[in-house]
Formats: C-alpha cells, structure tokens, sequence
C-alpha cells in the first residue's frame, strides 16, 4: 500500500463535477492500493499517518501529528501510485490491486483514519472522476510505502 500525504492549510474535492468535502489544516492523503495488499498494510499505514510528527510546535519544529493539531483529513484513492513507468513511455498499472480487492482496503483504510484521528475525515469516491484542490503548507510531501515500513 502507498500513499502522498500532503500538509495542507486547506483541500477539497469535486466528485465527477459536484463539489464535495472540505478541510481546513490537516493532510491531503492519495492512497493506493497495491496487489498483495491487506488489512495488515492497511493498519500499519493508517497508524504511521495518524501519528506522523508533520506539524510544526511553538518552536516551528515538525513535533505535533494531525490530531495534535485536530487537522482534517482528505483520503482519496488513487490507483496511479502503482505506476510503473520502467519500459517505454506508458505507465503499466499492473501492480495497482483490481478494483474488487482494492475498494474494500479503501474504505477499511477510511475507517481506521476515522477512529485513529479526531478531526473531521472527507473522501473522495473510489473510481469517480475527481479533482483534488490543496494549498500545501511548507510544502511538506511525505511518501509512504509498507514495503519500506514492513517485511512481507
């Protein structure tokens, strides 16, 4: 499983051509769900977002996590992370999990967000046509991959 958090100071969504949800500070999280993937990759990345050291303190260090600062969360699902783009000039999405295992992860992921963060949780809908708006804040852009956090 991957995903882009993004620090936002604010984000919101348009679902094929009708606004949607809205947060203020908080993170900007593009998910995808890769083949192979589990609720156990699922947890582990959830956990690691939920409790990411990403926002800045009194002192302007990165020491407070999205519920330290009671920020939102905007979860979108998104297929292309699992792009591989090592031959020729078309991205394969071979490695991204079909829709059937990869909708499920989705919204179990959405829900561990929701009981691991207390601010408000939007989303957009897995497989629509969305357009995600963000003001990054820093920019800060953190990639996570459960590859990299666990051994398989």
């Amino acid at each position: 499983m991957k995903a882009v958090l993004q620090r936002v100071s604010k984000a919101g969504i348009v679902i094929d051509g009708v606004p949607g949800g809205k947060i203020g500070q908080g993170l900007v999280v593009l998910l995808g769900v890769m083949q192979g993937d589990t609720r156990v990759q699922a947890d582990i990345l959830a956990e690691k977002a939920a409790g990411l050291r990403i926002f800045t303190d009194e002192q302007d260090k990165m020491n407070r996590s999205v519920n330290d600062v009671n920020g939102g969360l905007l979860i979108v699902s998104n297929f292309t992370l699992g792009a591989d783009c090592k031959k020729g000039r078309r991205p394969s999405f071979d490695r991204s999990a079909p829709p059937s295992e990869a909708e499920p992860l989705y919204d179990y992921f959405v829900e561990r967000m929701r009981e691991l963060c207390g601010g408000p949780v939007e989303t957009g809908r897995f497989g629509a046509d969305m357009e995600v708006s963000l003001v990054n804040d820093g920019p800060v852009t953190i990639l996570l991959d459960t590859d990299f956090l666990t051994k398989r």
